[in-house]
């Protein structure tokens, strides 16, 4: 086994190369990560780590977009172990592919659930969620999600009960896992 490999195979970050969001190659900690034994993930779809085929699908549309223009994309997100335990995950990809990002890339997946207890959310709170994270505002999230204003505004509302916040800037703070 070269260096290189002995590098990718141990890293302490979850590491998966993938071509066409299909799982080729990924290394012992990304198999930790999303609770699979060594082998578990080849030629595995990464819809399969989604909480749902529509984040699948909406994720991959928006980092699509992002990557077209500068051949990378980085988020936090919810995603799901093959034990069906979901968990917020820090996800940064790297096209090698620049003409088609998604034909090969290299991913990291960083778990955050320590720091970050999931907390049952719709598919649409945890899109405002993450794009709050980003330091989004209602109405760059309304034109993100083709959603207006208010009713971003309203999913925020729920965010802020259901994580016992008082207003974003603390909503943040407890999607970031610092305490406050």
């Amino acid at each position: 086994m070269s260096t290189d490999d002995i590098a990718f195979r141990n890293a302490p970050v979850g590491l998966a190369l993938t071509e066409d969001r299909v799982v080729r190659r990924c290394n012992l900690r990304f198999c930790e990560i999303f609770a699979g034994g060594e082998g578990a993930f080849d030629d595995t779809s990464l819809s399969r780590l989604y909480p749902s085929e529509e984040d699948f699908e909406r994720i991959g549309e928006r980092g699509l977009a992002v990557m077209r223009a500068s051949g990378r994309y980085d988020d936090e997100r919810i995603m799901r172990r093959l034990t069906g335990e979901l968990f917020w995950c820090r996800v940064r990809g790297q096209s090698l592919t620049p003409d088609d990002p998604f034909r090969r890339a290299v991913w990291s997946f960083s778990d955050l659930s320590e720091a970050r207890p999931v907390v049952a959310l719709t598919p649409r709170e945890r899109e405002v969620a993450m794009l709050t994270c980003q330091g989004l505002t209602s109405k760059e999230i309304g034109r993100e999600l083709a959603l207006s204003y208010r009713t971003v505004e309203l999913y925020r509302a729920r965010l802020l009960e259901k994580f016992a916040a008082r207003n974003i800037a603390e909503l943040v703070v407890k999607f970031s896992g610092i305490p406050v």
